[in-house]
Order: structure tokens, then C-alpha cells, then sequence
């Protein structure tokens, strides 16, 4: 079984996300959350670090869990109950932790706007949705039908999508911002576009939606952020010759 030191592995993760440069919101900590001996050997990916998702990289037999969204969103302490549960099967399993919020979102090839595009057949994509002093999702000049469109989101992330059809009936100009960020829909129109495709929104956007004439696409944070994680894996896979694998922990959000 090949074997790769775990500084390796993050330096070039760092380096290739440019990790340092990005500004994240407070508790992301990008970058090596939780260390093992120093090795790494298997690679598993998660969308969320939890108690659930450190088990099955612990049943996989993992050494480098890859996720999204780390360990150090709240306030990490006390270490009691199902958290001490955690640190110790961490420890227990010598599992490092490696996280990578922004600069995962905003990588132009392995990150999950850049995969999500290419999921939809969108190409010659721009940058799109200036936040935290830089650009983090894509956007597209294409006339498809709304409908197609919807139908199209729905196979690249393997179920419902909900609609908010607050513009017109075909799509000209499509902003994707995985994740969280139907709570900016104001920004997202700012920049010109009238259909805007992400993950989840509160209630309050369907009024300001069709307020602001734009078409909005809720496909699931859960389900649009899967692309990056497993990019990352499996080109880290490539490079240092290590098996990989996917733990799919969705939560319907």
C-alpha cells in the first residue's frame, strides 16, 4: 500500500487552493484541522466533519478525511459527550482532518462552481458574486428554457431542485453559487444576472425574488456541494497514488 507524508499532502493543498489568500468566514480554519502520525495511505471525502462521518472514515480505514465544512463552525468546547466521542475515535484512528471552505468553492477547476458548471454543459463561464474581497461563483451568457434548465440541475445533483420563478420563462444569464447563499439574492442580481442557481434560502426570498425578477434555483447545500470534495480527492488520488472514496452522508438540506 503506498504511503505519503501528510505535510506533503497538505503543502500541496495549500498551495494548490491558495489557502493563505482567502478571507473565510469566522470558524472555517481552511487548511489541516486535526493531525495523525504523519502519514496517509487512504483518502476519504465528506461534505461535513461529524461524529457520523469521522465513523465511516473510520470503518473505510482512512487517514486523511477531505471535507467541506470542518470542525470549528461554533464554539468547539467542551470536548464531552458526542464530541469527546469523536475526539477520540480521531485520535483512536489517527484520522487527520483536512477542510477547505472559500478557497474549495472558488477553485476554477477542482471546486465546486467550476464542477457544478461543468455538471450543467456550461462553458466559457465568468467570474461571478464578489465576496470576501473576491469573486467566488461563475457565471454564464446562455438562452436555455427554465425548465430545461431545472431538469438539467436536477441530474447533475441526483435530485429535486426547487424553483423560485420570480423571472422570465427563458434564461439568459446564470449565476451558481453553491452552498448558502440564497440569503443574497440582492447581490446576485447586482451583478446582472436573471437566474441564480444555488443550494439553499430562507423563506423571506421567494417574495424578494420575484420582487427582483429573477429566477432562482434552490438545488440542496448538501447536494451542490459534493463536487469539490471528491475533486480534490480524487486528483490527490492521482498525484500521490492513493485510494480514495466518497462517504455520502446527505441531509435533505
Amino acid at each position: 500500500m503506498a504511503q505519503v507524508s501528510l505535510q506533503r499532502v497538505v503543502r500541496h493543498c495549500d498551495r494548490l487552493l491558495r489557502t493563505d489568500e482567502f478571507t473565510d468566514y469566522e470558524g472555517a480554519v481552511n487548511g489541516l484541522q486535526v493531525e495523525n502520525d504523519g502519514f496517509v495511505s487512504r483518502i476519504v471525502a465528506a461534505v461535513d466533519a461529524s461524529l457520523a462521518t469521522v465513523r465511516l472514515a473510520c470503518e473505510a480505514r482512512a487517514d486523511l478525511l477531505i471535507v467541506h465544512h470542518g470542525l470549528f463552525w461554533s464554539p468547539s468546547h467542551p470536548w464531552t459527550g458526542k464530541r469527546r466521542e469523536m475526539l477520540r475515535l480521531l485520535m483512536e484512528n489517527r484520522l487527520a482532518v483536512y477542510s477547505s471552505h472559500l478557497p474549495l468553492d472558488a477553485h476554477p477547476t477542482l471546486g465546486n462552481n467550476a464542477c457544478l458548471a461543468a455538471a450543467l454543459g456550461f462553458r466559457r463561464t465568468k467570474p461571478f458574486f464578489h465576496d470576501k474581497g473576491r469573486h467566488i461563483g461563475l457565471s454564464v451568457e446562455i438562452r436555455v428554457d427554465r425548465d430545461e434548465l431545472r431538469a438539467r440541475i436536477e441530474r447533475a445533483v441526483g435530485g429535486r431542485v426547487h424553483l423560485i420563478p420570480g423571472g422570465a420563462d427563458t434564461c439568459r444569464s446564470i449565476g451558481i453559487v453553491t452552498g448558502g447563499a440564497g440569503g443574497s439574492l440582492k447581490l446576485a442580481a447586482s451583478e446582472g444576472v436573471d437566474t441564480f442557481i444555488t443550494g439553499e434560502g430562507p423563506h423571506w426570498t421567494y417574495a424578494l425574488a420575484e420582487e427582483l425578477g429573477l429566477n432562482v434555483f434552490y438545488a440542496g447545500h448538501y447536494a451542490t456541494e459534493t463536487f469539490g470534495v471528491r475533486a480534490l480527492a480524487s486528483h490527490l488520488s492521482e498525484k500521490f497514488s492513493l485510494s480514495w472514496s466518497f462517504l455520502d452522508h446527505p441531509t435533505g438540506l
